[in-house]
């Protein structure tokens, strides 16, 4: 079995998050989503409540419903090493997140020899990233048609 981990903060957890997820499962036989705590980035929800909220989108999708879901104690390499996963999976929704993801796929690689797989999202998708979803939901816009259901109310909740 082939085991890949797709991490993130997921604060919170999008559609384009869903999209790549669906993509990544028919690519690998096991996949998991890595819930991190991104030490350059202030969450809004706290990692348990972003990996419940990933779960429930996960499962009720027939096809993410066996992507299992975990909290990234430390560093990426050492957890993927924990649980045999041979590759990190990042999506990208164009070429600045290529830049980004770039320098820490070479980390990755450098640290254990772990490789990073790309997978491009949905053009569908391409504007919607976890910073914009809340300053959108910050000022009263809404965002029901950017996350799964039940986000929304909890990123509202994390604002009121």
């Amino acid at each position: 079995m082939t085991t890949v981990v797709c991490p993130g903060s997921f604060d919170p957890f999008t559609l384009g998050h869903l999209d790549v997820l669906r993509r990544t499962r028919a690519m690998f036989d096991d996949v998991v989503v890595g819930v991190a705590k991104n030490a350059g980035k202030s969450g809004l929800l706290d990692p348990e409540v972003r990996a419940g909220l990933a779960r429930a989108a996960l499962a009720a999708d027939p096809a993410t419903a066996d992507v299992r879901v975990a909290l990234v104690p430390g560093l990426l390499v050492d957890f993927c090493r924990d649980i045999g996963a041979v590759a990190v999976v990042k999506g990208l929704r164009g070429g600045a997140d290529f830049d980004s993801e770039a320098p820490m796929a070479l980390m990755n690689r450098h640290l254990t020899g772990l490789e990073t797989v790309f997978v491009v999202g949905d053009p569908a998708y391409a504007h919607i990233a976890s910073s914009l979803v809340k300053d959108v939901a910050r000022y009263g816009g809404r965002i029901e048609d950017l996350v799964p259901a039940g986000v929304a109310e909890a990123v509202r909740a994390a604002f009121a």
